[in-house]
């Protein structure tokens, strides 16, 4: 792991936004870990994801974008700290650049519109968010951002669960990436996870974690 990723497990472990246990999903799964991203508030754990997220970008060799956008509502603090850290590192690059999120509900007066910071009609964007699940949050993201007239130019995620989905053997994220094009990114996988936990846990915990890579690990998505 790069020395981000490996500061980000660490503080996420260290303010319980990453448990490990028995834990019933969604899906209706039983999970050896469980992610939490609502708890990501304190400065310390703030800013290792904003220095996460901004790495993660600068590293990425294909990622073309214009603006930042995070989904109501974790998605906002996470584009508005990562624009900030972006244009700590590179100035020149990014200093201008700006982010945006949206309402869930559209105002009809003031200013008015579903949208709020910079303008996204026109430009590649970025989408920002935690983990991806149902594609329910990036989906609905993509119709705001046809609406304003924006293309999708990417999405950067905080974890990659590398699971397949209930009824597929690939994963959301494979299925994301067919359906639009673009390319996805993710700070930190679940193969991450274990390697951090194989530091911390006893033998019996880390087996349950690779049973369940075993069970539920997507395949690769048929084009």
């Amino acid at each position: 792991m790069k020395d981000h990723q490996a500061r980000l497990i660490q503080l996420s472990y260290e303010n319980k936004i990453l448990t490990f246990g028995d834990f019933t999903l969604k899906s209706g799964r039983k999970s050896p870990y469980f992610f939490n991203s609502g708890f990501f508030c304190a400065g310390e754990v703030l800013g290792a994801v904003a220095d996460s997220y901004a790495q993660t970008i600068i590293d990425a060799p294909d990622l073309d974008f214009d603006i930042i956008f995070g989904p109501a509502y974790k998605g906002i603090p996470l584009a508005a700290v990562t624009i900030v850290k972006l244009a700590e590192k590179d100035p020149a690059k990014y200093g201008k650049m700006e982010y945006a999120y949206n309402r869930k509900e559209k105002k009809d007066h003031g200013e008015g519109g579903n949208t709020v910071g910079g303008a996204l009609k026109g430009k590649r964007v970025l989408i920002l968010d935690d983990v991806m699940t149902a594609g329910t949050a990036i989906r609905e993201s993509m119709a705001i951002i046809n609406a304003e007239g924006g293309v999708l130019g990417g999405v950067v995620l905080i974890l990659d669960r590398q699971e397949r989905m209930v009824d597929y053997e690939h994963s959301m994220i494979s299925q994301i990436k067919k359906d639009y094009g673009v390319p996805i990114y993710s700070i930190i996988t679940l193969d991450n996870i274990l390697q951090f936990a194989k530091g911390k846990l006893p033998e019996q915990d880390i087996e349950k974690i690779e049973d369940y890579i075993a069970k539920y690990k997507a395949s690769p998505i048929s084009v």
